[in-house]
């Protein structure tokens, strides 16, 4: 079955009224009206896949009813027209987990928290990874131009001019290509920080390639 079915299912299997709730009247009967329009027309998308939910409308009229009901209860449904009916729908996850607790679908809000909150972390392990590829990316390309740069000016017999600081700094480079500029500076003989680092590889680079 699908995640919507489960749903109109589980809402089918409500009591219409119930006379032990504690919710006013009022209130009830606004719940009561948005489930009966959801279980008649109502749709939810597989959480895996995307955010959406939507309820049709043949009638403007109890189009307009039910979203002043459900705005009221704080949730921002929006509108369109979907062929000759008229839509109201939901694609923020937040919004779709009140709307379900507010017709009352319990165990639909759990599933459907579980199925977010895996999501959501693993949407965040995803960003994590790209970040750290595109540093690593970045890296790597800066210490490819440096050892450029250092071969050139060993090439170019200018590598035994450097200053002391900067030829331990050029070495540490080319021994350990793959290491962050933080990691080289407590390499060095007088540690300095990444910014230090940068600013001697930088002067390096100027080094060899000015003319």
């Amino acid at each position: 079955m699908s995640f919507s079915s489960d749903v109109r299912e589980e809402l089918l299997e409500l009591k219409m009224w119930d006379n032990n709730s504690n919710l006013l009247q009022d209130e009830q009967l606004a719940r009561l009206l948005v489930r009966e329009s959801f279980i008649k027309k109502g749709f939810i998308n597989d959480p895996n896949k995307e955010y959406h939910l939507e309820i049709l409308f043949k009638s403007k009229k109890k189009k307009e009813q039910i979203k002043e009901i459900i705005m009221n209860f704080g949730i921002v449904i929006k509108e369109t027209k979907k062929g000759s009916d008229y839509m109201l729908y939901l694609k923020d996850g937040e919004d779709i987990s009140s709307f379900l607790a507010l017709i009352g679908a319990n165990k639909a809000v759990i599933k459907f928290e579980e199925i977010r909150v895996l999501k959501d972390t693993r949407n965040n392990i995803n960003r994590l990874v790209n970040c750290e590829t595109a540093n690593l990316n970045k890296i790597i390309n800066a210490s490819v131009k440096q050892i450029e740069d250092i071969k050139k000016l060993k090439k170019n017999n200018k590598f035994e001019m450097l200053p002391d600081n900067l030829k331990e700094l050029a070495n540490l480079r080319l021994q350990n290509p793959d290491l962050t500029y933080e990691e080289l500076g407590k390499m060095l003989s007088k540690p300095i920080g990444k910014s230090g680092v940068s600013h001697r590889l930088e002067k390096i680079s100027k080094i060899a390639n000015d003319n």
